[in-house]
């Protein structure tokens, strides 16, 4: 078993790492926290909540709101790929003022609660150690490491989705989680922990094209087939996410197959490692990406059978 936190900026993507830290069978999710990113660190902190319930994380999974600005670089946002809000055009989801929403949120500081969360499951060692999982900028982690270095022993990896190796997404070489807060990323480089980048010639593979998103959208279809018609509520809200992200891509940064899905690629490193050796070559990479589609589906299945958007609406 795979114990992690997920430090997240909700965001699209986000919300998928959301989905599968919750629905994979090898790992335990101790706690979300936020941080500024795609959208305000407020906007943040609801829409992982939005998304815990939606996506029925059990109830001692709670979100704490962390960093709300970068270190020492003014803050940036992402609304032209997120929409205002970070979760821009999705339907289905609780609003932002209900008590499904608020009662998911706990008040404590993001780096207290991670440091809470280690303690107790590494406990002076006669436990296991956790897994840092980041798909935001790094602000809150860059802190947690430099406030609590006495349980950096308690850390068995920093997972994290940001970087890419001669290419980017806000220059041609920089990827927009490190752009917003780069001091904030060296500082957790240079932390003595072991650390995993997934970065942009990774993600860049994982595209949602329209024969998966057919998939997603009714689990009875092949891939070839179409339908505009979700066989549930919690689909069609994962439909509308895939579809208003595809569309900023496409607009953005001229995807024409379809979006990636950056950040899932993180909670499938933790579940999957073996999937990510794979990565070489034309025919390993087309096998290992299906492989990850494969995974993400059968999570997205498992959320289906107990989503409260399927049983209810949710106001």
């Amino acid at each position: 078993m795979n114990y992690i936190w997920l430090d997240c900026d909700p965001g699209h993507d986000d919300a998928t790492a959301i989905l599968l830290a919750i629905h994979c069978s090898n790992i335990r999710l101790l706690g979300v926290s936020t941080v500024h990113g795609n959208t305000t660190a407020e906007n943040t902190k609801i829409n992982a909540s939005r998304c815990l319930h939606a996506f029925a994380a059990p109830a001692d999974i709670k979100v704490y709101g962390g960093a709300i600005k970068p270190l020492l670089r003014p803050t940036r946002h992402d609304p032209e790929i997120h929409g205002p809000d970070g979760l821009g055009g999705v339907e289905g989801l609780p609003s932002a003022d209900s008590s499904l929403v608020r009662t998911r949120i706990d008040h404590r500081p993001a780096i207290e609660a991670i440091a809470g969360a280690l303690r107790r499951t590494w406990n002076d060692s006669a436990g296991v150690k956790v897994t840092i999982v980041a798909s935001g900028p790094l602000t809150n982690i860059a802190l947690f490491v430099s406030v609590y270095p006495d349980l950096l022993d308690a850390i068995e990896r920093i997972v994290f989705m940001g970087g890419g190796i001669g290419v980017g997404n806000r220059s041609a070489v920089a990827e927009f989680n490190i752009l917003c807060d780069p001091e904030a990323a060296q500082i957790v480089l240079n932390a003595p922990v072991p650390k995993t980048m997934i970065p942009l010639n990774v993600t860049h593979k994982a595209i949602v094209t329209n024969s998966l998103h057919n998939k997603l959208i009714n689990n009875s279809l092949t891939h070839e087939a179409q339908s505009e018609l979700a066989s549930s509520q919690l689909r069609h809200t994962l439909s509308t996410l895939i579809s208003f992200f595809k569309e900023s891509y496409k607009s953005t940064f001229g995807f024409l197959d379809g979006p990636p899905l950056h950040d899932a690629l993180t909670i499938a490193y933790v579940a999957r490692p073996e999937l990510f050796t794979r990565l070489r070559g034309i025919h390993t990479t087309g096998e290992t990406i299906a492989a990850f589609f494969d995974f993400f589906l059968d999570c997205v299945a498992k959320c289906d059978r107990v989503s409260p958007l399927n049983q209810k609406c949710t106001s």
